[in-house]
């Protein structure tokens, strides 16, 4: 039954999303969840203590993080089972932690600017990349937007429904607090080096299934034979930085026939990335609507199979 909430989940929040006056009048459990990680920060992560020390502050602080997340998803799972619709009640919520119109809103937001000019192009590319964006052109502007798209379809969507499908609220909601704290404490600046560590190495850990499945899903839906965007995806992914990023965006460089990686630019320092896929480098506006639809269809597919998944449990 879980399958068939999760599939219900993600076809409400494709349309849907998460509404602008809720929003307005409670926030948003990411917003929640990123004040904690904020206090947490505050009253733990302590300048100057030995890697060790930081490492059992981080972890604790983590462990903390995912006990907030936890038990007020559990008591709140366990009460609506004995609700009348409890279940359409319980997807509803799960689809606040779900980012898929969200995702496609900001990708589209790109779209869209680069038809009117490329500073407003840059502009909104900057909202969902951390590259710098300054001397991106059309090419890299749409580069950029659909390496976010490929990557964020995995930990934005994907990784959340499947661990909804496996654990049910508690579950969406646990992973959803260790990726924020990923986004705010897991990477390696002199402050977070060791009290980010357990935030860095969990997230890895949770979105390794998810990431080999967005990979599978892009290329089931692809409009590439399946095999082609196959052996491409498993070449080129392991030879991205993260252990997972790569699955999704080798896919859809491969399903596109694009090639993504390549030098760019993060806080002033060129970075130059390995390759993946073996299409077109010059990438054009054309190319953001195609993975859009792309993901699109993914999706369906997606919600496709846990349908089917809900009625053969």
């Amino acid at each position: 039954m879980v399958f068939g909430r999760a599939a219900v989940a993600l076809l409400v929040e494709r349309f849907v999303g998460y509404p602008q006056p809720v929003f307005a009048r409670i926030s948003h459990p990411v917003v929640w969840i990123g004040k904690l990680i904020t206090v947490l920060d505050q009253h733990l992560n302590k300048p100057r203590v030995a890697p060790q020390d930081g490492r059992l502050r981080g972890t604790f602080a983590l462990l903390l993080l995912i006990a907030a997340a936890f038990i007020p998803s559990w008591i709140i799972a366990r009460m609506l089972e004995h609700w009348p619709l409890g279940w359409l009640i319980e997807a509803l919520l799960a689809t606040s932690l779900i980012a898929q119109k969200s995702l496609k809103d900001h990708v589209l937001a790109v779209y869209d600017a680069l038809g009117r000019s490329l500073p407003e192009a840059r502009q909104a590319v900057s909202m969902i990349v951390g590259r710098d964006p300054s001397q991106l052109d059309e090419s890299g502007i749409a580069k950029a937007a659909l390496e976010s798209l490929a990557e964020n379809s995995s930990d934005g969507i994907v990784a959340p429904v499947l661990w909804y499908a496996l654990l049910g609220l508690p579950g969406i909601a646990v992973y959803k607090a260790i990726n924020t704290a990923d986004s705010m404490i897991g990477h390696k600046s002199e402050k977070y080096q060791w009290f980010g560590w357990a935030s860095a190495r969990l997230d890895d850990a949770v979105n390794l299934p998810a990431s080999r499945l967005t990979g599978l899903l892009f290329a089931a839906t692809g409009p590439r034979n399946f095999r082609q965007i196959f052996e491409i995806m498993r070449r080129d992914a392991p030879k991205h930085q993260s252990p997972n990023a790569g699955w999704p965006e080798a896919a859809m460089a491969a399903a596109l026939g694009l090639r993504f990686g390549g030098p760019r630019s993060y806080n002033g320092e060129p970075v130059d990335l390995p390759y993946m896929g073996e299409g077109r480098d010059l990438i054009t506006r054309a190319d953001i609507k195609n993975g859009l639809k792309l993901v699109s269809k993914a999706m369906l597919f997606g919600a496709f199979l846990l349908l089917f998944g809900a009625l053969l449990t």
